[in-house]
């Protein structure tokens, strides 16, 4: 019989980034990267253990904003054109490679790793990938619980707590449309979590949220458990916070296993390698040269002299380090459940772009090991939430702390000198909106269409991802020109509903430019 549960949590998200005015826009690029490294061989991997008969479970976060982008016509077709692009590319470079067999075998994989995209996206799933998560969700295996609607930072909501319902009402809907049931759980964007915002998840049916380790250690009264089991809020949803044990030995680059020497590097790109005008037609149309997902090169060490990557060795890696993070866990589960005399949840949640784009072998890694768990061991089991609540619903009642996860775990990453400006426009904003969901409670026709765009408006302002960029310091000028240009129509759609003089053909312009959310209720603000 086990002696604890293990619950792998994965969050997927990225910004809407949707531009139907340019014809090639650089930071698109962030979905195809992300769908031709992360999500393909995830969905894949899920797919090979349901027919092989592996019994495991994982959890994972979808956010709107994904969910909206891989469902998008537009981007669905500009994918299918930069796979056809990287198949054409990989070809040129078996070409190329012909004397260089240490690359030419690196060059023939990735071919077969592009055409492979393809026929996943194009063929087998017709440029739908949200129907492959669905389906690993209807077979019993994949809890997919949902985020804020665009990834709003709750905790700088305090003073607008309409717009953390509208966040967390929009999102709640478009799963419900998409997937054909309530989510039970949710992803609070950043973990940032706020007291008392648990009655906001509790009036949408969210059973329960996570948060790092200190939002509950912090917690009042101090937990029983720990962070090895669930806390209730005064609300009655649950509470998980992170693993630090678990999470740090996966995604530390440092003293984590993606930084092992035999695992691919990352930053070595033949975008970036090769002879401007042979890579020419494979990188932006305005000569910027970016990332084509063509790596040569392994880790190697702190050196600029890289090493070729050695694909088998890569996977002797992955399969020692899914190995070591399963014996680890085995005594963990065991040291917890003699001290604890109660059968641990050890909660690992990660980024999911770190397994395929950031870690290349990261798919693999969760592929062996969740195989060792399911057929190797007995002690410990892999878990979702909802199945954790449904076999222990007693636990312990306590107010989790407010707190974030990322640098210093309160807030400072998405509230410091590069980024603090842009929330005295958010809450005006916010306060604007409930103003006109007051003035008018039930618009029609044109009004109504106004209405429903200001609230994507201020939706998409409110990302967090824009404050995140600023502090990072990488696409800044992007990320001050969202936040300005929502701000901007937001407030021109306020005035022109106030004054009944709605700018019919430019709201349609707008309406189709960002047209995430299309039954979108303005009342959701209320």
């Amino acid at each position: 019989m086990e002696k604890g549960y293990l619950c792998l949590v994965l969050h997927g998200h990225l910004p809407y980034v949707r531009h139907p005015e340019h014809e090639d826009f650089l930071e698109e690029d962030w979905l195809y990267e992300a769908i031709t490294e992360t999500y393909i061989p995830l969905a894949a991997t899920f797919e090979s253990l349901i027919r092989d008969s592996i019994d495991f479970r994982m959890t994972m976060g979808m956010s709107p904003t994904l969910i909206s982008m891989l469902l998008d016509p537009l981007l669905q077709s500009r994918y299918q054109q930069h796979i056809e692009l990287l198949i054409e590319l990989a070809e040129k470079e078996v070409q190329r490679t012909c004397w260089q067999p240490e690359f030419n075998r690196l060059a023939r994989m990735y071919l077969d790793k592009f055409k492979f995209a393809r026929w996943f996206f194009v063929d087998k799933y017709q440029k739908n990938l949200v129907t492959a998560f669905k389906n690993v969700q209807d077979a019993g295996k994949l809890e997919i619980i949902t985020c804020g609607a665009t990834h709003g930072y709750f905790p700088l909501m305090e003073v607008c707590k309409a717009s953390v319902r509208a966040q967390v009402r929009t999102a709640v809907d478009q799963y419900k449309r998409v997937f054909g049931r309530q989510p039970n759980g949710i992803w609070l964007p950043e973990c940032g979590y706020n007291p008392h915002d648990d009655e906001i998840l509790l009036e949408n049916g969210i059973r329960f949220f996570f948060v790092d380790t200190h939002g509950v250690l912090h917690g009042t009264p101090r937990p029983k458990y720990g962070v090895f089991a669930p806390v209730f809020c005064k609300s009655g949803v649950a509470c998980f916070a992170r693993d630090v044990e678990s999470s740090k030995q996966v995604w530390s680059a440092e003293e984590g296993y993606p930084g092992d020497f035999w695992y691919r590097d990352f930053y070595r790109d033949i975008g970036f390698d090769l002879d401007f005008e042979y890579i020419k037609p494979y990188i932006h149309k305005d000569g910027i040269r970016i990332n084509t997902g063509i790596k040569y090169y392994r880790i190697t060490g702190r050196t600029n002299d890289k090493q070729p990557y050695v694909p088998e060795m890569a996977r002797e890696k992955a399969a020692e380090h899914a190995g070591n993070f399963m014996f680890n866990r085995q005594k963990q589960a065991e040291y917890l459940f003699d001290v604890l005399q109660k059968k641990p949840i050890i909660v690992s949640p990660y980024d999911a772009e770190l397994f395929g784009h950031w870690w290349y072998e990261g798919p693999e890694w969760i592929n062996f090991l969740l195989r060792k768990i399911a057929c190797d061991q007995n002690v410990i089991k892999t878990i979702t939430p909802s199945e954790y609540l449904l076999k222990f619903p007693r636990n312990q009642v306590i107010t989790p702390s407010m707190s974030s996860w990322g640098w210093k775990g309160y807030s400072e990453y998405w509230l410091e000198g590069s980024n603090d400006w842009v929330y005295r426009h958010l809450h005006k904003a916010s306060e604007r909106m409930s103003e006109l969901v007051r003035y008018f409670p039930d618009a029609q026709g044109l009004p109504r269409r106004a209405l429903n765009q200001a609230l994507r408006e201020l939706l998409l302002a409110q990302s967090s991802d824009w404050a995140f960029i600023m502090k990072t310091g990488t696409h800044v000028p992007y990320a001050v020109q969202r936040t300005k240009d929502h701000i901007l129509r937001f407030t021109k759609l306020y005035m022109q509903v106030k004054d009944n003089a709605i700018d019919e053909p430019w709201l349609s312009g707008i309406e189709s430019t960002d047209n995430i959310f299309p039954d979108i209720d303005y009342r959701f603000h209320a």
